[in-house]
């Protein structure tokens, strides 16, 4: 039996957040390097690819062994990321699809954001060339602190036995993505997130027996204080 479970959680923006729109055109006085935003409603957005490749490296990165530095090709992950996040192909050069889907994550808090000012920001910067000391001037759009995001994951359970780990790795990339950041620039102070407000619910199937979305949602109960400790 197919059983899908939708994962929910509010990712807020702890500093100043720059997802950029690859356009390759900006025109005369237009801003340098603008963030990527909804062709719908003009919001900025958190394409759900950069949450599924950020949190895949941090998981993969965790998994070195002892000594090693270098992240191996997506099919030499371990079993229980490729499981979760998918690969072209495997070891013995088979395809495998993701359990988990991500989703485009839209801003949710947006007239908040209108009253404290707006959803972005310009922030400028200079490059200094050290030979000839001359500044190259630049400015950068960033999703202002305080905006919220709601991001969503539809996880697939196929086998019962891998339930409890994948959830665990879940709980554990968004951990460790709390304690990373997010987007560009991220060691000059950009991207630092925070997740909260988990909610699990169970929208196709049933649970393997004796198991219940209240004890899975244990997994995700301190993600939340990562970020605000740490930041």
């Amino acid at each position: 039996m197919l059983v899908k479970i939708k994962i929910e959680s509010t990712l807020t923006v702890l500093t100043g957040l720059h997802i950029g729109d690859n356009t390759g055109f900006s025109a005369i006085g237009a801003m340098d390097n603008p963030v990527v935003r909804d062709s719908y409603s003009g919001d900025p957005l958190i394409p759900g690819s950069s949450l599924k490749g950020k949190m895949r490296t941090l998981l993969s990165r965790a998994a070195l062994p002892e000594g090693k530095f270098i992240l191996p090709e997506c099919k030499d992950d371990p079993e229980a990321i490729g499981r979760l996040f998918g690969t072209p192909e495997d070891k013995k050069g088979r395809p495998v699809t993701a359990h988990l889907q991500f989703s485009d994550a839209f801003l949710i808090n947006r007239e908040e954001m209108i009253r404290l000012g707006g959803t972005t920001e310009t922030k400028s910067e200079n490059v200094i060339t050290r030979s000839t000391s001359i500044a190259n001037p630049r400015t950068m759009e960033r999703v202002v602190r305080g905006a919220k995001f709601k991001v969503l994951w539809f996880y697939t359970l196929e086998d019962p036995k891998t339930l409890d780990e994948d959830m665990q790795l879940l709980a554990d990339g968004c951990r460790l993505l709390s304690l990373d950041y997010l987007g560009g620039s991220g060691t000059r102070g950009y991207g630092r997130i925070g997740f909260g407000d988990f909610e699990l619910t169970l929208v196709h199937g049933k649970l393997p027996e004796g198991r219940t979305i209240e004890e899975l949602k244990e997994y995700f109960k301190d993600v939340s204080t990562y970020a605000v400790q740490n930041l």
